[in-house]
């Protein structure tokens, strides 16, 4: 598959398999049941071994959390424009659709996540998505609330993302963060406004996740 065609939204379909998050049983979402197997298929499907891992065929818990987070507070979101940075399967912004959310943008830089994100836009009744690709080297686009799941994984992540989203709270966003304690999350610079136990994706442990504000 060349760089710059669309992933079609048969491989999704044909490679997950319909679920629903453990915190969030509203939404249905796409998941993989045998990761390997997944990796398998991108490669045959791409024609190269892929870089990444499909951090869009799983429903981490920054992302439960977040997705929770708006749907028990709608008010944090109905009748405003949301931003979902990284959004991996879109759970986030289907969330922030289905609690009223008058325009929704999701954001990830796998093609294959843009297509995830279409089908469980679908999957859920939810009109169609608009997707963006790496924005993190632009400057943050005028939306009301930025929601930002599980995108401090790693320190060089974490040194890209940050900066981006205090740029987008300066220019008057809302901006929410989901994560499950990775040390690479300012703390002392955030408010706690949930905290939710969340199962792991990848074993019986359960992962205290906690919703920060950017004050």
């Amino acid at each position: 598959m060349p760089a710059d065609r669309p992933v079609p939204a048969a491989f999704v379909r044909d490679h997950t398999t319909p679920g629903r998050p453990s915190l969030v049983p509203e939404v249905t979402l796409r998941v993989a049941s045998d990761v390997v197997a997944l990796w398998e298929a991108i490669e045959a499907e791409r024609g190269t071994a892929p870089t990444d891992p499909p951090f869009w065929a799983a429903a981490w818990p920054g992302g439960q959390a977040l997705a929770r987070h708006v749907l028990d507070r709608p008010d944090l979101v109905a009748g405003r424009s949301v931003l979902d940075l990284g959004s991996g399967s879109g759970l986030v912004a289907v969330a922030a659709a289905l609690a009223g959310a008058s325009r929704v943008t999701a954001t990830d830089v796998d093609p294959f996540s843009h297509a995830a994100i279409a089908v469980n836009a679908e999957g859920n009744g939810i009109p169609p998505v608009e997707v963006l690709g790496d924005v993190l080297g632009e400057e943050p686009p005028a939306v009301d609330v930025v929601l930002a799941g599980d995108v401090c994984y790693d320190r060089v992540m974490s040194e890209r993302v940050l900066p981006w989203l205090e740029a987008a709270r300066a220019r008057g966003a809302e901006v929410f963060l989901g994560d499950p304690g990775r040390p690479y999350v300012p703390v002392d610079r955030l408010e706690r406004v949930a905290t939710f136990d969340v199962p792991d994706t990848e074993g019986p442990q359960v992962r205290r996740t906690t919703v920060w504000r950017l004050p």
